[in-house]
């Protein structure tokens, strides 16, 4: 009987974060992550531990480097005794003249997220991170992958730094790099990963780039990758209730109470790793319940925006122009969980009355698709951040088997 070999594609990740892209690269088995490029310290942690936790990977410590990508030549070539980076010998000593075949990742996106620019005084326009992608595609021309996957949020399309749109900059550039995109991008690549079992609101640009030299009918074989090839995966609807219900209640306590010095105000939650409730004043029990309660109820009388402004006054004194509170609805997917998460969660409130609170990073996590056995390792508002800052892992699971299919 003749060996069948499996192939396998190096991939190179890049703003890794915890790993959500890698990780559904990872699931496919067909991919080998040759090196992960991310700054932020506890995000780097996260994905070694995991990678030498679930996918046997020795020398992750290695594999994932810890640097600032704008600093590219250095990233290439190595460095030694920063201050901050230590020291590492870079990616082309690490790829050892290995050919690669996929980059993936996605530049920060709050310079290119509505809510950024509406926080943002100048609109986000000055703010570094509108041209990060251009140290991507340094990265793209250094080592011409096959095709490379970026991914982004809706507001880049509407984005424009220094007054020109940015997808007209990064289509100019990819263009200059040898890769083609395809020409509509709003009409292609919004995907909404709610239609791919993620049980969330969450619609994500993702732009598949293919190097002219190997896909000379390009923009065929995108529109066939959009419309036939990524749409294959979708499946029904996921809700909140299938992706969370079965996790330990958390329960408000008579008397709040100190353990491992952290003050809760509920009930812990077992074994179950990173289910851990966030500490609420009782004022904020009561609201969590008040609007709990009204769905549970039927009534619906705290659903539209002003009575959840008449609300927040009437309970802190306060004015808000945006409506501060939304509690999860059980039969629907989620809304957006976001990296602003590790803030405050008043707008992911659990559904269940009785628990009035917030959700856990556990549950976060759930509504991201990580699974249980991927632990998350930093301080709460750490792990809140990443997961909300992740590509949901099961979305990257189809993703990475459509690409395959161009490969």
């Amino acid at each position: 009987m003749r060996n069948i070999i499996m192939v396998q594609y190096n991939v190179l990740d890049i703003f890794a974060g915890c790993g959500g892209l890698s990780e559904g690269f990872e699931r496919q088995k067909k991919y080998n992550l040759v090196a992960a490029v991310e700054w932020e310290k506890p995000q780097v942690q996260n994905l070694i531990n995991r990678l030498n936790q679930k996918w046997n990977i020795k020398d992750a410590y290695n594999k994932v480097i810890r640097f600032d990508i704008q600093r590219t030549e250095e990233l290439f070539q190595g460095w030694e005794n920063d201050p901050k980076y230590g020291s590492h010998e870079g990616l082309n000593s690490l790829l050892n003249k290995k050919s690669l075949d996929v980059i993936i990742g996605g530049p920060p996106c709050q310079a290119y997220s509505m809510a950024g620019r509406i926080r943002d005084g100048n609109g986000m326009k000055e703010d570094y991170r509108n041209y990060l992608f251009e140290s991507y595609l340094t990265i793209v021309r250094r080592y011409r992958p096959r095709l490379f996957v970026f991914e982004n949020v809706p507001g880049m399309l509407s984005a424009k730094p220094g007054g020109t749109p940015v997808t007209e900059l990064i289509k100019n550039e990819i263009e200059k790099s040898g890769y083609e995109i395809i020409n509509d991008l709003k009409k292609f690549a919004q995907i909404d990963m709610s239609e791919y079992g993620v049980p969330q609101k969450r619609k994500r640009v993702i732009i598949i780039g293919l190097r002219k030299d190997l896909y000379p009918n390009a923009q065929q074989v995108l529109e066939d990758f959009y419309l036939n090839i990524l749409p294959r995966f979708k499946e029904p609807v996921k809700t909140v209730r299938e992706a969370i219900s079965d996790l330990p209640p958390l329960y408000p306590v008579k008397e709040e109470y100190i353990s491992g010095g952290k003050k809760y105000s509920h009930s812990l939650g077992g074994k179950m790793h990173n289910h851990m409730p966030r500490y609420h004043s009782k004022r904020d029990m009561q609201i969590f319940r008040i609007l709990a309660e009204d769905l549970e109820s039927g009534i619906c009388k705290f659903t539209s925006s002003e009575s959840l402004k008449s609300l927040y006054t009437q309970m802190t004194g306060k004015t808000s122009n945006v409506h501060k509170y939304h509690v999860l609805r059980w039969d629907k997917p989620s809304n957006t969980i976001p990296a602003h998460l590790y803030k405050d969660g008043l707008r992911h409130i659990h559904p269940d009355a009785a628990q009035a609170r917030t959700i856990t990073v556990r549950e976060a996590a759930r509504l991201q698709t990580f699974d249980d056995d991927f632990e998350f390792i930093s301080s709460a508002g750490d792990n809140y951040k990443m997961i909300g800052n992740a590509v949901p892992p099961k979305f990257s699971s189809k993703l990475a088997e459509a690409v395959d299919s161009l490969l």
